[in-house]
């Protein structure tokens, strides 16, 4: 296989970045956890955008969610929002990872940001994380006078998957009836359990995320109920799974060349535009799977503009 031909303004990075990660056994991912977020540097908290953390009411016999509101200082009028949910492969990931994205949304959009602070697989398998993302979708529309929040402006948005997590949780929000989405953000979204395209089958080494990676997460995502590519999983485990795709809100899509989850993300982006849903797909040459962690690349930064003009867009013109 030929070499990755990655943008010239990443190679610094990629020798620093793990390939396959070694999870070691399912009792030791609270270490796996801690040690991860004790390497992530803190974010400093802007003065314009506040931080207020609360405990949500779960779903029906769920435990409470812990939710992270951002909010611009300086605003008064009904704002738009934005529902956030972080990466992780659905076994790592908090809040604080997620902190930054939070608190320049509220202050540039400007939005009212909601993070979640979902439950995390293998100690919590599907279905927990994507009904406390419900959960926290559910709680801002009910509370969306409250919040100061315009409920005709509700977004959904994720990275990784968080893609995966809000492309389900925009299904079971047209599924059941509400709430409204005006636009969903799915950013390189981990969509497939069944890992058979071509960039999954192909991308074994590449960094932070390749196909041993992606094997492990569905699998401790899905549990003992449901091994992947199996014939009976959820579409709201694995979106790419839902056979309709009509009456959902208008996407933005982006995939990275070399990151396994590329093709799931373009054959879900061009099915949602076969379903008559106005969708955005965005793919960037040279880039992998995390690739933005060099924010100042050219293409990280214009793949960082391009989102948040979509947002943007998304916010001002749902009315």
């Amino acid at each position: 296989m030929a070499p990755h031909a990655f943008d010239p303004e990443l190679a610094e990075i990629i020798e620093l970045l793990p390939s396959v990660i070694d999870w070691g056994p399912a009792a030791n991912m609270d270490e796996m956890r801690a040690a991860m977020g004790a390497q992530r540097l803190a974010v400093e908290q802007r003065d314009d955008v506040s931080r207020d953390d609360r405990e949500i009411p779960g779903r029906a016999g769920d435990p409470d969610v812990r939710v992270r509101v951002y909010r611009p200082r300086e605003s008064t009028r009904p704002l738009p929002a934005v529902l956030e949910i972080h990466g992780g492969g659905f076994i790592m990931g908090d809040l604080e990872m997620m902190d930054a994205f939070c608190d320049r949304a509220a202050a540039e959009l400007p939005a009212v940001v909601i993070s979640v602070d979902y439950r995390l697989a293998p100690e919590h398998a599907f279905p927990a994380a994507v009904e406390d993302c419900y959960a926290a979708l559910s709680w801002l529309a009910s509370n969306s006078e409250s919040l100061g929040v315009d409920p005709e402006r509700i977004a959904i948005a994720g990275q990784s998957a968080g893609g995966g997590l809000a492309a389900a949780t925009a299904l079971m929000a047209r599924d059941r009836g509400g709430p409204t989405l005006c636009f969903q953000l799915l950013e390189i979204p981990e969509l497939d359990d069944r890992l058979d395209t071509v960039s999954m089958t192909e991308f074994v080494d590449t960094p932070l995320w390749n196909r041993p990676n992606a094997v492990r997460s569905w699998s401790w995502y899905l549990g003992d109920d449901d091994l992947p590519g199996s014939a009976d999983v959820s579409p709201y485990a694995a979106p790419a799974r839902a056979t309709d795709l009509s009456g959902l809100p208008p996407a933005f899509v982006s995939v990275m060349e070399f990151d396994p989850l590329r093709d799931e993300g373009l054959a879900y982006a061009t099915r949602l535009l076969q379903a008559g849903v106005s969708t955005e797909l965005h793919a960037y040459p040279g880039t992998f799977h995390g690739s933005g962690l060099v924010a100042d690349a050219a293409v990280s930064k214009r793949a960082s503009r391009d989102t948040f003009d979509a947002l943007r867009r998304a916010l001002t013109f749902s009315r």
